[in-house]
């Protein structure tokens, strides 16, 4: 069966799940008696587990099914929620999440089997089975003869063709092919009916073990009733399985007998008849003559060497579909109505049809744009259980405080911003945040507080992570700065607390004590301020000795279709993002002044560097004197910059175009625009320039 087409759903939808089952056993661990929260973590793993040994991937399928086998003691109320199994489930999901990625760059889950994690899942289950065993020892004892006297007697009655009831159980098309495949490749498959003593207290524990067996002998491709039925004891005293193996029949009735409150095995070979072959074969057949006709493709788009597409889809509302298909129908109006304008008066039914395809076509853009907007809760959600681990890990007590998940980025952006914000808020606790002794002392509460904003802003969105800790001791940056050799005592000495702390962001630099697997190593902010100007951000930091540090992200909404200013430099046209333009000034030459050999100019009370991009972007420039400068001021964060051009086009909406792989990490280019006549113009990236 070709599951190629399902690939991308899958590793979606194991992502949502993966993320549902972290939320809830974040909250389990709160409310350890919510049954309701049981059953949804159970059900959520089931599914997930179905997910993945309906694509083939084994190992995943192997440590889900193990899982839920925890959580299903769980749900029984034989094993109670307590803070060292939730840290084995967590490392459960850690693992699953290792796999999916896996999945995403290779099409194949590995190899790894996290055969430590199934350890500790199998030493959970078997001090609750000898806990079990323990207390149903001497009750087992007594009622046994009993209950296999009557079930014998009840089964005496039946015909052994009656009590074979895996020979009466079809087929899907799915397991028959299963079936067929086993045998060419050398297994057997054999129906096997289990039966259970009619006293068996715990019915569905016995047939997990019964199952927990079977798979060590080979793969069970069905059961009936279903799995879940029987794991909710929806069954009498029997159930039957079906089961892929190399072992005999006699292994399999020994292996399932040794389990207590099994009273019979039953077992028969499985064939497919010959009629269903022929029509499967027939059926091959038939494919492999299409596909003469057609271009060959691989069977199997899971194979090691194909890499799934991923991360390229959006989950969109009806609505706003239904806004672009109302649009795309004004389109094909207007085209009708262009159409039919007549050549000998064209000019006055033309100008109308025109601006009436301005007006759709800016509404369409809107559209668009709120189709690729997806709410930044997509990212926040995975932080909840990252200050969990991080807390334990760290022996201090933090909150983490979110708001402002539904706002709304491209999601380009979204994908792209998850890492920078892991780095800030292990930065926040781990550098940020005091230990509880030493918060109490400085008459803080001992829990620790994270706050984790998002909002709106204009054609911005800014993220902000602040904690209520030590705040970012300056002096304590600058010796380490000195010590380390990046500035010289005099250089920092003649540096503002700003301008220190800016060293924060510099690559290699740290200010931890000691190397650990949080911190102290040298990577973070730099990756995170270098991720944020490559999306077209920036970042800027506020501290305050004992109170705290903020540190604020400003993202633009999308990086697809932007509004810009053209301007002319010599014979070319260059594009300003315009959500980085403060306002536009006529500079007269003689109020340029120089503070450090650095053109500046004093504009209402401030003063601001001017830069020549003529000088930057090595442009000939015409030797005229001119008695004033065109400069457009824009800013970044709190800081602010001229641009010097020669004359203003005018504003525009352009769609942003990447360089290509050969043009990578160019500085003061940010991407590149096709204009309306044809000609190409690049776009300058404002962070890099001020």
């Amino acid at each position: 069966m070709d599951i190629s087409q399902y690939l991308e759903i899958f590793i979606e939808e194991s992502k949502e799940h993966l993320q549902s089952l972290n939320e809830s056993l974040l909250e389990l661990e709160k409310n350890t008696d919510n049954v309701e929260l049981i059953n949804e973590v159970f059900r959520v793993a089931h599914t997930l587990k179905g997910m993945a040994a309906t694509m083939g991937y084994k190992r995943m399928q192997k440590l889900t099914h193990d899982m839920e086998n925890v959580l299903s003691e769980i749900r029984n109320g034989t094993i109670k929620v307590e803070a060292d199994l939730l840290d084995v489930l967590f490392q459960c999901l850690d693992a699953l999440e290792q796999y999916v990625d896996q999945i995403v760059e290779s099409g194949s889950e590995g190899d790894k089997d996290n055969q430590n994690i199934i350890d500790k899942l199998n030493m959970i289950l078997d001090n609750d089975k000898k806990d079990d065993e323990t207390n149903n020892k001497d009750s087992n004892k007594s009622n046994k003869e009993d209950n296999v006297k009557s079930n014998s007697a009840k089964k005496e009655s039946l015909s052994d063709m009656d009590k074979r009831k895996h020979l009466n159980i079809n087929f899907t098309d799915f397991e028959r092919n299963a079936i067929i495949k086993a045998y060419e490749e050398n297994y057997k498959v054999y129906g096997t009916t289990i039966y259970i003593s009619e006293g068996c207290v715990l019915k569905s524990a016995r047939a997990f073990i019964v199952f927990r067996t079977l798979e060590k002998l080979g793969q069970v491709i069905k059961s009936y009733p279903a799995v879940q039925d029987i794991e909710d004891e929806k069954f009498d005293t029997d159930f039957s399985t079906f089961i892929i193996t190399k072992e005999e029949p006699s292994t399999i009735i020994k292996e399932l007998t040794s389990i207590a409150e099994v009273t019979e095995v039953l077992t028969d070979e499985i064939k497919i008849e010959d009629e269903e072959n022929t029509k499967i074969e027939k059926k091959e057949v038939n494919e492999k003559k299409v596909s003469k006709t057609t271009k060959k493709q691989p069977n199997n788009s899971t194979s090691k060497t194909t890499k799934p597409k991923t991360n390229r889809t959006v989950r969109v509302d009806i609505e706003r579909l239904d806004t672009l298909m109302n649009l795309v129908s004004e389109l094909i109006i207007i085209k009708n109505g262009l159409e039919t304008i007549e050549l000998k008066n064209t000019s006055h039914n033309f100008n109308e049809q025109i601006e009436y395809l301005e007006r759709i076509t800016t509404n369409l853009h809107d559209a668009v744009m709120k189709v690729r907007m997806v709410p930044i809760e997509r990212v926040f959600n995975r932080f909840p259980r990252l200050i969990r681990d991080l807390s334990r890990k760290l022996n201090k007590n933090i909150e983490l405080h979110m708001s402002g998940e539904e706002t709304e980025l491209d999601r380009t952006v979204i994908d792209e911003i998850g890492d920078p914000l892991v780095h800030l808020l292990r930065n926040a606790g781990d550098h940020g945040l005091e230990t509880p002794d030493v918060r109490v002392k400085a008459g803080k509460d001992p829990v620790g507080i994270i706050d984790l904003r998002a909002y709106q802003d204009g054609n911005n969105v800014i993220i902000e992570v602040v904690d209520d800790g030590k705040g970012i001791d300056v002096n304590n940056i600058k010796n380490k700065a000195v010590s380390k050799g990046v500035l010289s005592r005099e250089q920092a000495d003649s540096m503002n607390d700003q301008e220190i702390i800016e060293l924060l962001f510099k690559p290699s630099f740290s200010t931890a004590e000691k190397i650990s697997d949080v911190s102290g190593r040298g990577v973070g902010l730099d990756v995170v301020k270098t991720k944020i100007e490559a999306l077209g951000g920036d970042i800027e930091v506020k501290t305050e000795i004992n109170r705290g540090s903020k540190f604020i992200i400003r993202l633009p909404l999308t990086l697809a279709i932007i509004q810009a200013l053209m301007v002319n430099l010599g014979e070319e046209k260059y594009a300003i993002p315009l959500n980085t333009i403060q306002n536009i000034e006529d500079v007269l030459i003689s109020d340029i002044k120089y503070i450090q050999n650095q053109e500046v100019i004093n504009l209402r009370g401030r003063v601001i560097p001017i830069i020549r991009l003529h000088d930057k972007l090595d442009i000939p420039t015409e030797d005229k004197e001119k008695d004033s400068l065109t400069v457009v001021i824009v800013n970044k964060g709190e800081k602010q910059a001229g641009i010097v051009v020669d004359s203003l086009i005018g504003q525009q909406e352009i769609v942003i175009k990447t360089l290509g792989k050969y043009l990578t990490n160019i500085k003061l280019i940010a991407g590149a625009t096709i204009l309306g006549d044809g000609e190409v113009a690049l776009i300058l990236d404002v962070n890099s320039l001020v």
